[in-house]
């Protein structure tokens, strides 16, 4: 038993030495969350999700967004770079390879794949699987972390960057540093002109016009929250909130172009993450540690429906995590929703109509 005290001690007093001389990847500042709203109402939890037809299971890994195109097919972006289709007959093949990792994505009017690569930037896929690259920068400022888009009537992409210091491998490093990092911009196919539109944003995830594409929502992971530019109007050229203290933390953001906005939600909120923005200290503590010792993200299903003044209007539960976990995108086609999510070996295809 002493030998085992011994150990013990001797392994803390490592570990201690280890936090007081390696210094933090992270530079993080406080935060004072909100109090979380209760899952009450129309957040009530419900197994709606477990209902949810499970298309390529076990032959997929993180398809973190989705695509159908005309025929019907089912295109998502995968861990190891590919954009695979996935026929009526529920085959799976690669479509494209960018090399990266595919994030965001939708066609345009011409049937082109346009899609958010983390690592390589804003890509044009056409129809025959041939990428071409359309930006990569914006004012002079590389992106490090291209994430969502929409596309407008016009052509124009709206997409994020979700942030200027931090790449994928470590968005949580970003969420313990709680410094804005991340960008809204817009594309012009047309000219080739990528602009900044808002700076300064929480981690820029999600991306999604309104029904008249008079305003573009964008998601702030790390403050449980959504962004409103206006684009047409009085207000053109001005922000505000849409929705504030989000019962999860919002991922990816699609509209149905008739007045809804569904929102993945990845994971609940939990008390300890909101614990630790109030202690700059222990974050940066915490970043030093390898992440098996992180602390993990519950099992969980969560998507909500928003309307277009911001008032949430319906919510999706998987409850047990155990037929959709971690969602991480929502789209809407038809009378059905598609579930990504950034871990999952499944894609979701849920009957809402």
């Amino acid at each position: 038993m002493k030998k085992l005290l011994g150990l013990v001690v001797l392994l803390l007093a490592a570990g201690a030495a280890y936090l007081a001389v390696t210094p933090s990847p992270i530079d993080p500042l406080a935060w004072d969350a909100p109090t979380a709203p209760t899952m009450t109402g129309v957040l009530e939890p419900n197994d709606t999700l477990m209902k949810a037809e499970l298309l390529a299971k076990g032959e997929v890994h993180g398809p973190e967004d989705t695509a159908v195109d005309g025929q019907g097919r089912v295109y998502a972006g995968l861990h190891d770079g590919r954009v695979v289709r996935i026929g009526a007959d529920g085959a799976v093949q690669t479509f494209a390879d960018t090399g990266g990792r595919p994030l965001g994505m939708d066609f345009d009017a011409q049937g082109n794949l346009i899609v958010a690569d983390a690592y390589k930037g804003l890509l044009r896929i056409d129809p025959q699987g041939n990428i071409a690259v359309l930006a990569t920068e914006a004012d002079g400022v590389p992106f490090r972390f291209t994430d969502d888009l929409d596309i407008a009537s016009d052509g124009r992409i709206y997409f994020s960057d979700a942030s200027s210091k931090f790449e994928q491998p470590d968005y949580l490093l970003d969420l313990l540093e709680a410094r804005p990092h991340g960008r809204l911009l817009r594309h012009d196919p047309a000219t080739g002109k990528t602009e900044t539109l808002l700076g300064d944003l929480y981690f820029a995830n999600g991306v999604a016009l309104s029904k008249d594409e008079d305003f573009v929502l964008v998601n702030e992971t790390y403050r449980y929250r959504i962004q409103r530019y206006w684009l047409k109007g009085d207000k053109a050229g001005t922000h505000e909130v849409f929705i504030d203290n989000l019962p999860g933390l919002p991922d990816n953001l699609q509209g149905d172009r008739a007045g809804t906005f569904w929102v993945a939600l990845p994971t609940p909120r939990k008390a300890d993450a909101d614990f630790l923005h109030r202690n700059p200290w222990l974050k940066a503590q915490l970043a030093k540690l390898p992440r098996a010792l992180w602390p993990k993200p519950i099992p969980y299903g969560f998507a909500i429906a928003l309307d277009e003044n911001g008032k949430i209007v319906r919510s999706l539960h998987d409850t047990s995590g155990t037929h959709l976990q971690m969602v991480t995108s929502v789209k809407p086609v038809g009378d059905y929703l598609y579930l990504g999510s950034l871990d999952n070996d499944r894609i979701g295809k849920l009957k809402i109509h």
